[in-house]
């Protein structure tokens, strides 16, 4: 396989993805809150968004469980565990707050920083600072387990 194959089918995909955010209005905050605001001026059409995506997205996972490497030669490494635990749930909560109140998830926000929106630049600011401080908690969790 050749070395430049592997990262130009990751640009294409990472592009036709973002393309795909913004034609759907996923990068759109406005319209992500219209859709969330379900006693006001509710926008049901990112719903339709949202179900081709788990779509695509289960044929793909039951395509790749019954492969041990990935078109590209690359190894598939999906995740083991099943488990729902109080981390998974308070994440979860976490991540559905923040989206409610910005109305950006990682995705989008992503495509609106590349766009150049000011929404998206303070967004993926604090994404970033989420990130840092988290793994600073992990690393001292993981020091005092060490001890």
């Amino acid at each position: 396989m050749a070395a430049f194959l592997v990262p130009l089918v990751a640009l294409v995909s990472g592009l036709l993805f973002g393309l795909g955010l913004m034609v759907s209005g996923m990068a759109n905050p406005a319209k992500v809150l219209d859709f969330l605001d379900l006693a006001g001026n509710w926008d049901p059409s990112l719903a339709f968004v949202m179900a081709g995506a788990i779509a695509v997205g289960s044929v793909a996972f039951f395509v790749a469980r019954r492969r041990t490497r990935s078109y590209l030669g690359l190894p598939l490494q999906i995740p083991a565990t099943t488990a729902i635990t109080t981390r998974l749930l308070a994440g979860s909560a976490l991540f559905g707050v923040g989206w409610g109140l910005a109305g950006f998830c990682p995705g989008p926000a992503l495509v609106a920083l590349g766009a150049g929106y000011p929404k998206g630049i303070g967004f993926v600011a604090a994404m970033v600072a989420g990130m840092l401080v988290f793994e600073v908690i992990e690393r001292a969790r993981a020091g005092t387990r060490r001890a």
